[in-house]
């Protein structure tokens, strides 16, 4: 087996010091050192294919510059593009991210919790599932670093980074209702999750203040594992009542998704017989022939700031950070009527 290269190695090829080449690779004292010399020597370290000793490393500073995420599915493209994000940010500061799913399972978060923990990283973003509380109450007691994106529980007080989720339902609706829709609907899924009930309050408050007509009928409750026949048959009891809907709002990307290839065998033209908007924008339902209005999230600076908040705690402030970011309304032709 080759030798492993050392500091010692490298500092004795470019003629200077062990500390000096120690210093050039941990970016320290980087105005201090010349940009030639620093350039030499990660030239030198690169050729000689050097490896850091991250087990040293992490003994002497009690880092090992790892955080864990856990995100609800990463094949879900909006994890995935939160995901993307967030390793993005973190390696601007030499942290490596560490991924894993929840599924929406309680047990399973539980256990992806434990195994980053194992793993030594230094602190946690996470959107958890519901009912995930005491995990959460269980991080504080341990004063482990972590953040939560995207969701959050107003019972706990912690560090979070969300959309305003009431006031983005809000405004989907009242864009249905300034395009002319009467009857408005709603898919949203049944589950105690804050920010979800708050984009079904947002519809609801939307209704109630331009004085439009509410049917509890209109509003379609369907399980968060996304179970497509379960969807397709809400999308076709709202759309079989005695007066159909024309017009809805879907509260997830993946709702919209199973429910366009529903609608898209029906004779149903869109939107002058169902207006839609949607949360999220992905790149799928760009497919459909009446691209769709969609409410856009600050995906960008709601993974930066999450990454940001939770590096600030790993360095030992221990200040609570709540942000509730608002909401984009990208308006298509799903929703623009004739």
């Amino acid at each position: 087996m080759a030798k492993k290269v050392s500091l010692k190695d490298i500092a004795k090829e470019v003629g200077v010091s062990t500390a000096l080449v120690s210093y050039v690779l941990n970016n320290l004292k980087e105005g201090r050192i010349s940009k030639e010399i620093a350039l030499k020597i990660r030239e030198v370290a690169q050729r000689l294919h050097y490896r850091p000793n991250q087990i040293a490393k992490s003994l002497k500073t009690s880092k090992t510059f790892t955080i864990g995420l856990i995100v609800a599915d990463i094949a879900n493209p909006f994890s995935s593009t939160l995901a993307r994000i967030v390793e993005d940010e973190a390696n601007k500061f030499n942290y490596t991210v560490i991924f894993g799913s929840s599924d929406e399972n309680n047990q399973k978060s539980a256990k992806v919790i434990d195994t980053l923990l194992n793993r030594q990283v230094d602190g946690l973003i996470i959107s958890p599932p519901a009912d995930s509380e005491s995990q959460m109450i269980d991080l504080q007691n341990q004063d482990i670093p972590f953040v939560l994106l995207d969701r959050y529980f107003p019972s706990v007080k912690t560090n979070y980074v969300a959309l305003n989720n009431h006031a983005a339902a809000l405004m989907a609706t009242e864009h249905l209702i300034e395009a002319g829709c009467e009857r408005i609907g709603m898919i949203h899924y049944r589950t105690n999750l804050f920010h979800l009930q708050e984009r079904k309050r947002g519809y609801i408050t939307a209704l109630k203040k331009h004085n439009m007509p509410f049917k509890k009928s209109w509003l379609r409750p369907v399980d968060i594992s996304n179970n497509k026949l379960e969807i397709e048959k809400a999308i076709k009891d709202v759309l079989n009542l005695e007066d159909p809907i024309d017009g809805i709002v879907f509260s997830s990307n993946i709702i919209a998704a199973h429910s366009l290839r529903y609608i898209n065998t029906l004779q149903i033209r869109v939107p002058d017989d169902l207006a839609i908007v949607s949360f999220d924008e992905t790149e799928a339902l760009d497919l459909f022939y009446a691209p769709l209005t969609y409410i856009k999230q600050p995906l960008r600076e709601m993974g930066a700031m999450a990454t940001k908040i939770l590096l600030e705690n790993i360095a030992s402030n221990n200040r609570i950070t709540q942000v509730d970011m608002e909401p984009e309304l990208v308006i298509r032709a799903s929703s623009i009527k004739k």
